[in-house]
């Protein structure tokens, strides 16, 4: 596998099709939630994003009544689960457009639960979470729990009561996906970029899992390569699995997109908290993107090396190499870090994932930092192809062609080739050309330079990025 060093370093992710995503389907059907019209009893569509401020204001007005929410993402509603069976209650939720559940389990119940857990079955290979849609702690163990350890996990879940709790068996083992991929290395590590953010102090950098950032201080774009970037902040086990990474340029425009493969990319808007049942993609450097839902969340996972609280739980899948990669939605909220899970893209698993939102209070990041080192790259002049609204991105990518990719190829590109675009070319562009500009132009990155695809880039674009497979591309 050949590396091309790029020697400038003004674009640090894809800058071309961000504009036109906005009203079109690029990636999987997605309903875009609009308030229906109708009286107070009626409920309205929302979309995912809305759930965290309703179900936020009515737990507020609802107290000890209020037993948790989730998305419809079928009817695009929002469900809040209330406990009892008081009038004014449901009228308060139907006020707000909200659906009302009534359930046996009160959070106050379910907390208690998940601290007996806590103290009795803190097992590695263990995991728990609050699933609304049931009203119960979905607790999974995974093929190493066996003899007294499964007792004592099988043993404290029946000790919660009837109904509190459901314990089942994974097939896979939990571990940080940290040792496959080809996206950024450190230390003999392999790990995938998140997103792109503004340190406290105005610095440049990027978000990726905790357990990447204890595995290493330097990071590199490209493998054996020099260090581009340098841990500042890392937590992990404990209250997340997030790290800060400050590239060492100050001077490197770090882009707010996602790069999808084939040249396409997602501008990310905003940073969103999570909610049950809201569709979310996941972009890694082993598989790729792929779908999925959230299914549980203020997930405790029992890792090997420790336990980590406060994750999101999914079903969507992925594979080592895939730590820290990005979770987010169609239409540009970052969600969530990829931190580990169990099973793989072939026969499914559960991945949990490190909230943006807490990670970026923790660190006192900003998300991206704006339009720099945009210049006038419009829609789909950056991306291979037609990288603008329409394009269609498969989310199904195997390990060893993650978003359609060859081992060592660029994501719908051959060998060492860029995005759509020629050996050493850039996406769409001539030889050391940028997308939609000439040698040494500006198209958002200058002559060698960045424009969503070159060897050696950073944030999901590109060699090194997430949807590009190393060397073998699955990293078992």
């Amino acid at each position: 596998m050949s590396h091309k060093r790029i020697p400038k370093r003004k674009a640090a992710i894809a800058v071309g099709s961000v504009a036109a995503l906005g009203a079109a389907a690029l990636l999987l059907p997605n309903a875009n939630a609009s308030q229906s019209n109708g009286d107070d009893a009626t409920p309205r569509t929302f979309k995912a994003g809305d759930v965290s401020d309703v179900a936020s204001q009515l737990a507020s007005q609802l107290g000890d009544a209020f037993a948790g929410s989730y998305y419809d993402a079928s009817k695009q509603q929002i469900i809040i689960n209330v406990v009892g069976n008081n009038s004014n209650v449901v009228n308060q939720i139907e006020k707000a457009g909200a659906v009302a559940h009534q359930v046996q389990n009160s959070t106050s119940t379910l907390q208690a639960a998940a601290k007996t857990l806590k103290a009795d079955a803190t097992i590695p290979g263990t995991a728990w979470s609050v699933d609304p849609k049931t009203n119960e702690i979905r607790v999974t163990a995974d093929s190493t729990v066996k003899g007294d350890k499964w007792d004592t996990l099988e043993s404290t879940v029946k000790g919660l009561g009837s109904d509190v709790a459901t314990v089942k068996k994974s097939a896979g083992t939990f571990k940080t996906f940290v040792d496959g991929g080809d996206a950024i290395f450190g230390g003999g590590a392999r790990c995938s970029l998140g997103f792109n953010v503004t340190a406290g102090d105005g610095s440049p950098a990027f978000l990726t899992a905790g357990h990447c950032g204890v595995a290493a201080a330097q990071w590199s774009d490209a493998q054996d390569g020099a260090p581009i970037a340098t841990v500042d902040q890392a937590t992990f086990p404990g209250d997340g699995d997030f790290a800060l990474v400050k590239y060492d340029d100050p001077n490197t425009q770090a882009n707010s997109v996602v790069n999808v493969g084939d040249g396409k990319t997602v501008q990310i808007n905003q940073a969103a908290d999570a909610a049950v049942g809201q569709p979310v993609l996941r972009m890694g450097s082993t598989t790729g993107l792929n779908d999925g839902n959230v299914t549980g969340l203020d997930a405790t996972v029992n890792y090997p090396e420790g336990t980590v609280t406060g994750l999101i739980q999914t079903d969507v899948c992925a594979e080592p190499g895939d730590s820290g990669g990005s979770l987010f939605t169609q239409d540009g909220s970052a969600i969530g870090l990829t931190s580990g899970g169990s099973g793989d893209c072939t026969v499914g698993g559960e991945t949990f994932f490190q909230p943006v939102t807490t990670a970026l209070e923790a660190t006192g990041a900003t998300l991206g930092a704006g339009d720099a080192g945009a210049g006038d790259a419009g829609a789909g002049d950056a991306g291979a192809g037609d990288a603008g609204a329409g394009g269609a991105v498969d989310p199904s990518a195997s390990a060893s062609d993650p978003a359609g990719a060859g081992a060592d190829d660029q994501a719908g590109a051959g060998a060492d080739d860029q995005a759509g675009a020629g050996a050493d070319d850039q996406a769409g562009a001539g030889a050391d050309e940028q997308a939609g500009a000439g040698a040494d132009d500006q198209a958002g990155a200058g002559a060698d330079e960045q424009a969503g695809a070159g060897a050696d880039d950073q944030a999901g674009a590109g060699h090194d990025q997430s949807g590009a497979a190393a060397d073998d591309g699955s990293g078992w």
